[in-house]
């Protein structure tokens, strides 16, 4: 990126979605930014995105947008292809003829979740649904263009807003009694406000002078952005009511979910993968270590249970991230 005083110029894609949203809210701090979502740009035209980033001509490309549908993309995987792995490539190759940096974001879904401890970066990949393909073929598609690219990697992400599995559950505890949930698939819940702020502070340090002593082959490469710790779906969901029930004052974001509703859940079920059949194969363990994160930009994002926590109160994105001074 341009170490000149002028503020760079960033282009983000996939606005609306989960992280994408954060980052809107974000990324103004690192340079001017313009926000696209998918009334903006249709990532499944190739020549439209070539169009957007020349007209833009970004110094930062940050691709918050992909398909995320993952039992749809089963019967839908030609347009999980377009976005999650040939839109990807098309960027890296405009990114690479700008000299711009490309800031992507992958999953937890392209291992096959048969290690039993935290994935590294360099672990093999095998994923196991059509997701977990597109994504690892879109984070292949930038590798082999060569830009100067960041990848995170992360997991079980939840917002606000959206469609995600803490909105799920807050819905759903309005409507019954009793909820089975899959107690058999292990993970790490990450917040969509942290993994923006976490994005944040690694390209805050990227633009210092002091970043100037690194060469991007030494920084660039695929990184893990999730929470600490590990839960699994049935912990997720039981640790979500629990603070759902404690809440006197729903906020707006809490009403919208539940509707206004109360809940009614007294039971919860801890169920297995097995009696719970989808179209899409999940990983039965995908906790990722993001110990090459906090090495390389010393940012840590805080365990699972911290961040939803910060969720219910409402407290500023990031502000528990743990970042050396650049």
């Amino acid at each position: 990126m341009s170490q000149e005083n002028s503020r760079p110029k960033i282009l983000l894609t996939g606005k609306t979605g989960q992280v994408g949203r954060e980052l809107a809210r974000l990324l103004d701090r690192v340079g001017e930014v313009t926000a696209l979502g998918r009334q903006q740009l249709d990532l499944t035209k190739p020549d439209e995105i070539r169009q957007v980033v020349r007209g833009v001509r970004p110094n930062l490309i940050v691709n918050a947008a992909a398909y995320t549908a993952v039992d749809r993309a089963e019967s839908e995987e030609a347009v999980a292809q377009a976005i999650n792995a040939v839109a990807p490539g098309v960027l890296a190759e405009e990114a690479k003829k700008l000299g711009a940096l490309l800031v992507h974001y992958s999953t937890d879904y392209v291992f096959d979740g048969t290690k039993g401890r935290p994935y590294e970066e360099n672990d093999p990949t095998n994923p196991l649904s059509a997701y977990g393909r597109t994504k690892l073929e879109g984070e292949r598609a930038i590798q082999q263009a060569e830009p100067a690219y960041l990848i995170f990697r992360t997991a079980w992400v939840y917002a606000k807003e959206g469609r995600n599995f803490l909105l799920t559950i807050l819905r759903l505890a309005t409507e019954k009694e009793e909820l089975r949930i899959v107690q058999d698939q292990i993970g790490a819940p990450t917040s969509s406000q942290e993994i923006a702020a976490a994005t944040v502070k690694v390209l805050e340090q990227i633009r210092t002078p002091a970043a100037n002593v690194r060469q991007w082959p030494e920084i660039k490469g695929i990184y893990h952005m999730t929470a600490g710790g590990e839960t699994n779906w049935y912990e997720f969901a039981k640790s979500i009511l629990e603070l759902a029930a404690r809440q006197s004052r729903p906020e707006a974001w809490l009403a919208a979910a539940t509707r206004g509703r109360p809940l009614m859940t007294r039971r919860i079920v801890p169920i297995t993968t097995k009696e719970y059949p989808t179209p899409a194969r999940r990983p039965l363990y995908s906790v990722l270590s993001s110990k090459r994160l906090n090495r390389e930009f010393g940012v840590k994002l805080p365990d699972w249970e911290a961040q939803l926590r910060l969720i219910f109160r409402s407290i500023d994105a990031g502000v528990q991230l743990s970042s050396r001074n650049p």
